[in-house]
């Protein structure tokens, strides 16, 4: 029996639908220890108006870091300096139709340079900024407080030894 390779586009309508999808998350960062974040449009999939951290769907073929420096260079126009691993979390989410969800979040904290971030994706964020862990914007994207909450200890530390090397 020869097995048939779904077309790009159909893997994408189904992920974390009939498979569990793999996204690679980030929390970018400055030597000032503050987070970059977005504010997604009315265009993005969904959590319009909510501040988010940055991330995307694993792309077939790519190293999970791979797909990190590419997503961020698509969305932020910036280089990842430097990786750190954070973990991973089981996301399970209800889109707006009612279906179920089921997603694997791979997340890393990203070293980037302020100076080069660049919203590349405007139809898909309509503000941005940076910010410290506890002076958040809001209203929050629903994954990101859980998030926070589960690698607030390891999160806190980098940005404040960023601050403190600067």
């Amino acid at each position: 029996m020869a097995i048939k390779k779904l077309s790009a586009e159909t893997l994408r309508q189904q992920k974390g639908i009939s498979f569990p999808g793999i996204t690679t998350c980030f929390f970018c960062y400055s030597r000032q220890g503050e987070l970059f974040m977005g504010r997604r449009s009315h265009n993005a999939r969904d959590e319009h108006d909510r501040w988010e951290n940055g991330g995307g769907g694993l792309k077939w073929g790519s190293t999970v870091e791979a797909n990190i420096r590419r997503e961020i260079k698509e969305e932020y126009n910036a280089t990842a300096l430097k990786l750190e691993f954070l973990g991973y979390r089981d996301v399970f989410r209800t889109l707006e139709d009612g279906t179920p969800t089921h997603w694997v979040g791979l997340d890393y904290a990203v070293l980037v340079d302020p100076s080069e971030i660049k919203i590349n994706e405007p139809d898909m964020f309509d503000d941005s900024g940076w910010f410290r862990l506890d002076n958040l914007p809001t209203p929050l994207h629903s994954q990101f407080e859980p998030a926070v909450k589960k690698y607030y200890p390891r999160l806190s530390q980098i940005l404040k030894n960023r601050y403190a090397a600067s």
